[in-house]
């Protein structure tokens, strides 16, 4: 029976599992965004999510904790050095799953994952959030606007004649005396 067993073991014995997300995770913390099948990228989340926990203190023990994950040296210095500092403050959600469509080939569920905090494109369009809105307050703000509109006086819509542009006066002979 599998009581309770609720990862995906993505048509993979142990090992090569293991390993398969082990390089996954080296990839994404070097690139900042890799180019996966949805179903590797959530187990990829669910294995991504706890280092980068760990990684926000940087003791020797959370670093050889994440290198016994990773096996990669460069992976667990640019985890430590420049993702953990980013993500201080982040309580959790490290990692965004964008589906993108099909793979020709075999039709699989195709997806990116990237971390949050470095995409340049959701950077940039940050917008703020509003608060929630309620009929009331849309219907207070139809009212004003209304009147805005009702008090605004119109100008009359008469013509104005149009003036000529202004003629250079003419240099003055000198005087003759």
């Amino acid at each position: 029976m599998r009581h309770n067993k609720k990862f995906n073991h993505l048509g993979r014995q142990t090992a090569h599992r293991s390993s398969m997300l082990s390089n996954m995770s080296a990839s994404l913390i070097m690139h900042k965004r890799i180019f996966t099948t949805t179903a590797k990228a959530k187990a990829l989340k669910i294995v991504i999510e706890p280092l980068i926990t760990k990684s926000k203190e940087d003791t020797t023990a959370s670093r050889r904790n994440v290198f016994s994950v990773l096996q990669n040296k460069e992976a667990v210095t640019e985890l430590f050095k420049t993702i953990a500092p980013k993500v201080g403050e982040r309580p959790g959600g490290y990692t965004r799953i964008i589906k993108t469509g099909f793979r020709l080939g075999d039709n699989a569920q195709m997806c990116f994952i990237e971390l949050v905090d470095f995409d340049e494109n959701m950077l940039k369009a940050k917008v703020e959030k509003k608060g929630r809105t309620r009929r009331s307050s849309l219907r207070k703000k139809a009212e004003t606007t209304t009147a805005t509109v009702a008090e605004t006086p119109v100008a009359p819509a008469t013509e104005t004649p149009a003036t000529e542009a202004p003629v250079a006066p003419a240099p003055e002979a000198p005087a003759a005396e």
